[in-house]
C-alpha cells in the first residue's frame, strides 16, 4: 500500500505544490550517488515494440497469441512514466487474452485537437498492420481527455471506451489556464471554443453512436471530480436514451490515488476484453 501511496503523491504533485517543492528540494540536496541510485521513472511495457510517429514515441505491446480479428486497446496517457507499474496486471491480462495495447506520447496535450493527427497516425499504423479497425479506448486520469477527444471525432472507429478516474472536461482538470498552451490559445480563447473542443460538451455523439462505456471512479476524487467528468458523461448517456450502455462504478472513500482496486478491476478487464474481441 505504501508504494501505491507514494506513486499517487507523485501523480498529484501539480495539485500539491508544497509537497512538490519539498520533494524537489530534498532531491537536489542528495549526493550524486544517492540520486543516481533512485529508480528511474519510465514506462512499464511487456512484449513491446517502440517506434516513432512524426517525432513522437509510440509503443505496441503484442500478445503471443492474438485473438481473432487482432483486437487492440488504444491506451492513454502515454508519457515518460505511463503506463506504469500499477497497470501491469491489467495490461498483462489483455495480452493473455490476445489483445494488443498501443499508445503514442503527444506530451501534455489535454485533449487538444493539435494532438489528434498523431492519434490518427497511430490508428492508421495499427490498421495497416492488420489490427482491428475498432479498438477499445482506455483513458486513465488525464488520458480520458485524450481518448474522448479522439472518440468524438471518430465514433465509427471506436468499439468501446473504458476509464480509470478519467478526465472528460478540460475545465475541471487541468483548467483553462494550464490547458490553453497545449491548444495554442490563451485561456480566454479556449473558453470561447469550449463547445467545439471540450470532449464532454460533445459527448452526446458517443451516446447517439451507441458506444459502450465502463468507468471506475472514486467518489472522493478532488483532482478529477466525478460529478464534472464520469457522472456527467453518465447523465449525458441517460438523457440520450443510452443509459444502459454506460456503467459507472462509484467507489466510496477513494480519491485520485493508487488504490489497487482501480487497477485490479476484473470488471474493467472483462469489459475491455469483451468489446475488443467482439466489437459492435
Amino acid at each position: 500500500y505504501e508504494e501505491f501511496r507514494q506513486l499517487a503523491l507523485a501523480e498529484m504533485k501539480d495539485k500539491d505544490k508544497a509537497f512538490h517543492k519539498t520533494a524537489e528540494s530534498a532531491r537536489k540536496g542528495m549526493k550524486t550517488a544517492q540520486r543516481d541510485a533512485l529508480p528511474p521513472r519510465k514506462q512499464v511495457l511487456f512484449q513491446a515494440e517502440v517506434f516513432d510517429i512524426d517525432g513522437s514515441r509510440a509503443f505496441l505491446m503484442k500478445p503471443e497469441n492474438p485473438a481473432p480479428g487482432n483486437p487492440w486497446v488504444f491506451y492513454a496517457p502515454t508519457l515518460k512514466s505511463s503506463p506504469d507499474k500499477a497497470e501491469s496486471w491489467m495490461h498483462q491480462s489483455f495480452l493473455k487474452a490476445g489483445i494488443a495495447v498501443a499508445g503514442v506520447d503527444v506530451g501534455e496535450a489535454y485533449g487538444s485537437p493539435l494532438a489528434l493527427p498523431k492519434f490518427d497516425r497511430l490508428y492508421n499504423e495499427m490498421v495497416e498492420q492488420n489490427y482491428s479497425k475498432k479498438p477499445v479506448l482506455l483513458g486513465r486520469s488525464r488520458g480520458g481527455l485524450w481518448v474522448s477527444s479522439w472518440a468524438v471525432k471518430n465514433p465509427d472507429k471506436v468499439a468501446a471506451i473504458a476509464g480509470i478516474y478519467p478526465v472528460y472536461d478540460v475545465t475541471a482538470y487541468p483548467g483553462l489556464k494550464r490547458a490553453a498552451p497545449a491548444y495554442d490559445m490563451t485561456a480566454d480563447e479556449l473558453a470561447a471554443k469550449l463547445a467545439e473542443v471540450n470532449p464532454i460538451e460533445n459527448a452526446e455523439i458517443l451516446a447517439k453512436e451507441s458506444i459502450p462505456v465502463f468507468i471506475i471512479h472514486g467518489v472522493e476524487d478532488k483532482v478529477v471530480p466525478i460529478n464534472k467528468n464520469s457522472a456527467r458523461l453518465e447523465k449525458i448517456y441517460q438523457e440520450n436514451g443510452a443509459g444502459d450502455l454506460i456503467e459507472l462504478q462509484k467507489i466510496e472513500g477513494q480519491g485520485h490515488n493508487y488504490w489497487p482496486g482501480f487497477f485490479l478491476s476484473q470488471d474493467l478487464v472483462d469489459f475491455v476484453e469483451q468489446h475488443a474481441i467482439s466489437p459492435r
